[in-house]
C-alpha cells in the first residue's frame, strides 16, 4: 500500500502562484506514472501535470506555461509550480500514481483563486 499525502493548497488572487507538495510514503522511482489530477465542481477529474512510466512529462494545454511538474528522490515528493492562476484553476487538486496496475491517491488539497 502507499500513502499520497498533497499539501500547499489555499486562497490565491488571480495571476498568483502556489506550490503543490505530494510526498509518498516510499521512493517514488517505484510509483511512474505519477502526478496531478484536479477536479472542479460539477466538473470530470481531469489530468493537470504527470510524469510518465518513461519519466518524460505531459501537461494538460490549459496549464501548459503556467504550471511545472517536478519531483525530489531524495524526499519522495512530487511538486506542482502554479504561476500565473485563473479562477477557472479552482478545483481539489490530486496526487496520483499509478504503478503496474494499481491506482493510488490522496486526499486532495482545495485550491481556490479569486477574481
Amino acid at each position: 500500500q502507499v500513502q499520497l499525502v498533497e499539501s500547499g493548497g489555499g486562497l490565491v488572487q488571480a495571476g498568483g502562484s502556489l506550490k503543490l507538495s505530494c510526498a509518498a510514503s516510499r521512493s517514488i522511482s517505484t510509483l511512474y506514472p505519477m502526478g496531478w489530477y484536479r477536479q472542479a465542481p460539477g466538473k470530470q477529474r481531469e489530468s493537470v501535470a504527470v510524469f510518465s512510466r518513461s519519466s518524460t512529462t505531459n501537461y494538460a494545454d490549459s496549464v501548459k506555461g503556467r504550471f511545472t511538474i517536478s519531483r525530489s528522490n531524495a524526499k519522495n515528493t512530487v511538486y506542482l509550480q502554479m504561476n500565473s492562476l485563473k479562477p477557472e484553476d479552482t478545483a481539489v487538486y490530486y496526487c496520483n500514481a499509478q504503478p503496474y496496475g494499481y491506482d493510488y491517491w490522496g486526499q486532495g488539497t482545495q485550491v481556490t483563486v479569486s477574481s
